[in-house]
């Protein structure tokens, strides 16, 4: 049976002690975002997760959903679930209030995304694609779009799609083949297929509008032309209500290994009609507005299915008796020993532990760059917010979505055989977690990005957003004993990292396929030492509060061991990677293709 207590403690020690929650009251429209208030709303959206969501998870799983005649009937239970989520207003909840929303900071609205991918992953995927195609229409639509759609998107009365894949492109955006002709009232015919459009067809909403990319008859080869389309699957009426069906179409739903609840559809566009959002050919500036927000959602739902299956294994691991602790017993008055006294299995724990904290409290620091980004009257301050989400967005999504494969790869261990039959619900986070390190750009392709991209990026100037901050931390606290066991390894791993940047930039000016050979585990050191920095940081708070904090004593004092061991047992794996990098692509490119 799945257990999941969303961590409120951790979450408020993240927002209000690490990244200093008063400051967002600076920030222009959050000056009412009291600490009480925004506990509130994580409390609330606490109970709506384990009541209301949480308790559908493994039920969904087992129904899925069902496609029949081009409709789609979620698992039971979905429908409602959603309604009750759209009238409390959460869909709306990181909104602008021009459109009905309650406009609370990305930082408050992130961790409620965890909550709800630790509670039900497959609920979650249609409110998070409503969200990016909100940022989308709402940063390049037309204001006559805006008025016509988002109303009804933050109310939650209709939900969002995005549609760019097709049968022979996924990943190579320039091979879209799909139509788009011009009409003489300024719509658009739109014809093409797509498929692996995840939400494009459900029964939650009244409508769904779905961002669709495709080329006009005049667009110029490969990615440069591309434009970016709004299609409702029912055309709005002058009142705002749904009016007419449009030709749009779900032909199937594909059968997968996990997320069965959350319809993966494959979407047939017959002259439907469409709206350009922003400009002709430019359509991939809109769209990566939308990815870009997905993608770090996505590395939430890493996150959120590795906190949901550590409590599962927590759980189980202080209730099952296996043998004894090497130690001495422990349950005298029993058969056996609970197992989380056996060294192996608190390695498995320790390591769920530190990856699912350490991942919240970097999640936090770029989601209060993007409050930053949206908010913040200084220009200077809004550039490096905006440098700083650049460079962690490949970053979060790859690093957060690997950890969270592997911790629900532990946790299910950690159960054992048990941990093999589904009525223990663990393999369940197994078999969702595993589409997150490929949908919204596979990990590879993150780290591609983050090499061949972000790093050259205006002369280096992303990174500066990284290194900075880190590199005043270390500086400030070289001499501070108590912090030498967090600031020696972190300041070795920052030293790898700035050699293996250097590596690469050099490498890869004289042959790309020097920084291709390096980029996912250069991307993953890159993670563990952001990693590293965000445990130093929280040993600092650890230990600013331990003595004083009363009942909180040991929450401070876990903090602390947990942050030893990610320096001890985890951040060490940079040394590895290092190396494998310094070694160059010869090995891996030497292979004649006819051999393998």
């Amino acid at each position: 049976m799945q257990v999941y207590s969303p961590p409120l403690r951790d979450m408020r020690f993240v927002l209000h002690e690490l990244h200093g929650s008063a400051a967002l009251k600076e920030l222009p429209g959050l000056e009412e975002m009291s600490e009480d208030l925004i506990d509130a709303v994580l409390d609330e959206a606490g109970r709506i997760v384990t009541q209301v969501l949480a308790p559908l998870n493994a039920s969904g799983d087992q129904e899925g959903c069902i496609y029949e005649n081009g409709v789609v009937r979620t698992p039971k239970g979905f429908k409602e679930a959603y309604r009750t989520y759209a009238e409390g207003g959460w869909g709306g909840l990181a909104c602008d209030p021009a459109y009905g929303g309650q406009g609370f900071p990305a930082s408050v609205a992130k961790l409620i995304e965890e909550m709800m991918c630790s509670g039900n992953l497959a609920f979650g995927i249609c409110p998070g694609l409503t969200h990016g195609a909100y940022i989308a229409l709402k940063n390049f639509g037309s204001e006559e779009l805006k008025q016509r759609f988002l109303p009804k998107m933050v109310a939650g009365t209709w939900s969002g799609s995005m549609c760019l894949t097709e049968p022979q492109c996924g990943t190579d955006l320039g091979m879209v083949r799909t139509r788009a002709e011009p009409q003489g009232d300024g719509s658009y015919r739109i014809t093409g297929n797509k498929i692996f459009i995840s939400a494009g067809e459900h029964d939650m909403t009244e409508n769904i509008v779905h961002l669709v990319l495709a080329r006009l008859p005049d667009a110029p080869a490969g990615i440069k032309g591309i434009s970016l389309f709004v299609v409702p699957k029912f055309l709005p009426r002058a009142d705002g209500t749904p009016g007419m069906r449009n030709g749009v179409t779900c032909t199937g739903i594909e059968h997968k290994m996990g997320i069965h609840a959350s319809a993966t559809c494959q979407m047939a566009f017959e002259e439907a009609t469409g709206w350009l959002v922003g400009e002709p050919h430019k359509g991939m500036r809109a769209m990566f507005s939308m990815m870009n927000s997905e993608r770090l959602s996505v590395g939430t739902q890493g996150l959120g299915l590795g906190e949901a299956s550590y409590q599962g294994a927590v759980a189980y691991a202080r209730e099952r008796l296996q043998g004894r602790a090497l130690s001495g017993v422990k349950n005298p008055s029993g058969p056996a020993d609970p197992i989380i006294v056996h060294p192996d299995v608190r390695r498995m724990l320790m390591t769920m532990r530190a990856y699912n904290e350490g991942c919240r409290a970097l999640a936090g620091w770029v989601a209060r760059a993007l409050d930053l980004m949206e908010r913040a009257e200084d220009p200077d301050e809004r550039r490096r917010a905006e440098d700083l989400t650049a460079l962690m967005t490949p970053i979060v999504k790859a690093l957060f979505t690997d950890l969270g494969f592997e911790a629900t790869s532990l946790g299910m261990q950690v159960y054992g055989g048990h941990g093999y039959i589904r009525d223990q619900g663990m393999e369940q986070y197994l078999r969702d977690a595993r589409i997150a390190m490929i949908y919204e750009g596979t990990n590879g392709v993150q780290a591609l990005d983050l090499v061949g991209r972000k790093l050259p990026a205006h002369m280096g100037r992303y990174l500066r957003a990284f290194f900075h901050p880190v590199l005043a931390f270390l500086d400030a606290k070289l001499d501070d004993d108590a912090m030498a066991p967090f600031v020696t390894p972190l300041s070795k791993a920052f030293g790898a990292l700035q050699l293996a940047t250097g590596f690469i930039a050099e490498k890869g000016l004289k042959d790309p396929e020097e920084a291709g050979a390096a980029a996912t585990q250069y991307l993953r050191l890159f993670g563990l030492v952001a990693l590293g920095y965000m445990w130093a940081r929280m040993a600092e708070v650890a230990l600013a509060k331990k003595d004083s904090a009363g009942d909180d004593a040991a929450f401070y004092e876990a903090k602390l061991v947990t942050a030893r061991f990610y320096m001890d047992r985890v951040l060490p794996e940079v040394a590895a990677l290092w190396g494998a990098i310094k070694a160059g692509k010869g090995s891996l490119m030497a292979l004649d293709d006819a051999l393998f």
